[in-house]
């Protein structure tokens, strides 16, 4: 079986590259090799087909169920941290089983009940900060997200147990995002204690206690039901399968951590780069203030969702340096033959987002921040992919969006803001994810105070009358 060209460089140096520069890595193999190529992570594995062509991508995604399967054994990294049940680790029956208890919370009205939740803890978290105060928009937006998924899934805001959760899950997520502690993941070997060097021990004490927190939280539930409650975890307690069963306290606690990491840690991040671009390019700014403004009648959630430049700046925003960098993995089920090459059961490929995202043809001057490209086209599911897809799609993606959206709109239309430091900022490996490569500090210069269409025209009316 002929596979892919690729770096003919010892696996674990490839490995060292992809934990230390994953982006310029993609970059260097797209540039060499194309379209497709192949890199071998591990020496013991088979190696991985990276792919970066939307109709070879398309052919993989669709056939999730025929050609291709996507097993939660090759997602055992974030198994430490997510658990043995999460949706991301399970598979076949199982996880599509998961899926769909999962999926009511994030569709139609229970989705927009949210709206207020976002609007109100965005208002409160943002008002901490000072005129003329700089902070990090990055730790502001990870403060309101994290508040948000925590209200959203546990109906918790404040309140002794929502503290501590609070604190080990941004300890946890704070900690595992350094490259030594990747290297931990894709290294199971390392994850020990190494005399004073004790970085996997502490992270798993860290774990425990978020664990104990939520096994806790889960018993309380079960032994006090309450139907009035419509927070995701009351929701998928009552929730019952094809076969009447409910969900088990692992599975449920594996559910919640999946929810409360990816539900806070992309979006915030999300969040940060959209404020970085929209001070970056005054243009940008500028359109956004005037489309937000133009809703002062009517500053309805449903309203500022539907906004087309709104829309156009989160699209590129997720486009330039999307947050996850690859789909989840497929592993060929049946002999197939992908872009001109013949592959046999068990071959590895992988659809590589952050390639597709930079590709030329399909994104012009792609290292620019363009949002009208979101306006003059439609791209599809296959050439633009911040959430991944097929049946690993992320459940949460139109949560993610209202929130970013809102998040945005909330800040802008009351807050005067710019950019401590205009000079560049790049994208680097956070964890397991992407994230800025320093903080992007931002400072209140003023409250802004728009005015609605009808008190203008009250205000010229009385001008009128005086004069």
């Amino acid at each position: 079986m002929k596979l892919p060209n690729g770096p003919q460089t010892p696996a674990v140096v490839q490995m060292l590259r992809w934990i230390i520069s994953p982006m310029s890595f993609l970059e260097a193999c797209a540039a060499k090799y194309g379209d497709m190529f192949t890199l071998k992570l591990e020496n013991n594995s088979p190696p991985l087909i990276f792919v970066s062509n939307p109709q070879v991508l398309q052919q993989i995604l669709t056939n999730d169920t025929k050609e291709f399967a996507a097993p939660g054994d090759t997602n055992l990294l974030f198994e430490s941290l997510l658990g043995k049940r999460s949706v991301i680790t399970i598979s076949g029956a199982e996880h599509q089983r998961q899926r769909q208890l999962l999926l009511p919370p994030f569709h139609g009205e229970r989705m927009r009940s949210y709206s207020q939740v976002i609007s109100d803890i965005t208002e409160k978290i943002i008002s901490q900060y000072q005129i003329g105060q700089s902070f990090n928009i990055r730790s502001a937006a990870q403060t309101i997200t994290l508040r948000v998924i925590m209200q959203a899934v546990f109906g918790l805001d404040e309140g002794p147990r929502a503290d501590k959760l609070q604190h080990f899950l941004g300890e946890i997520l704070e900690k595992g995002s350094s490259k030594l502690s990747v290297a931990l993941l894709y290294f199971p070997s390392l994850q020990r204690d190494f005399g004073p060097i004790n970085v996997w021990g502490r992270q798993m004490r860290r774990q425990q206690e978020t664990d104990r927190l939520l096994y806790a939280e889960i018993r309380e539930r079960r032994e006090q039901p309450d139907s009035s409650r419509t927070d995701i975890l009351s929701l998928l307690m009552s929730a019952r399968d094809e076969a009447g069963q409910v969900m088990t306290d692992e599975e449920l606690r594996d559910e919640l951590m999946t929810l409360l990491i990816a539900g806070h840690e992309t979006t915030a991040t999300a969040i940060a780069w959209a404020f970085y671009w929209i001070h970056k390019l005054p243009s940008v700014r500028q359109k956004l203030l005037q489309e937000l403004d133009s809703l002062a009648d009517n500053p309805d959630p449903n309203a500022i969702f539907k906004l087309p430049y709104l829309n156009a700046v989160c699209c590129e925003t997720l486009r330039i340096y999307p947050v996850a960098m690859l789909t989840f993995p497929r592993v060929v089920k049946t002999p197939v033959s992908l872009g001109g090459y013949d592959l046999e059961p068990g071959t590895g490929v992988i659809g590589s987002i952050y390639s597709i995202h930079q590709r030329e043809d399909l994104y012009p001057q792609p290292k620019q921040f363009k949002p009208e490209r979101f306006l003059e086209r439609q791209f599809s599911p296959y050439e633009y992919l911040p959430f991944g897809g097929g049946a690993r799609r992320c459940i949460g993606l139109a949560f993610a969006q209202l929130e970013m959206k809102l998040a945005i709109a909330k800040i802008l239309t009351s807050r005067e803001l710019e950019l401590v430091d205009n000079g560049e900022i790049r994208p680097q490996r956070r964890g397991l994810v992407t994230g800025p490569n320093r903080p992007i500090e931002m400072v209140i210069k003023s409250q802004r105070q728009v005015k609605s269409h009808i008190s203008q025209i009250k205000e010229l009316q009385e001008m009128k009358t005086t004069a």
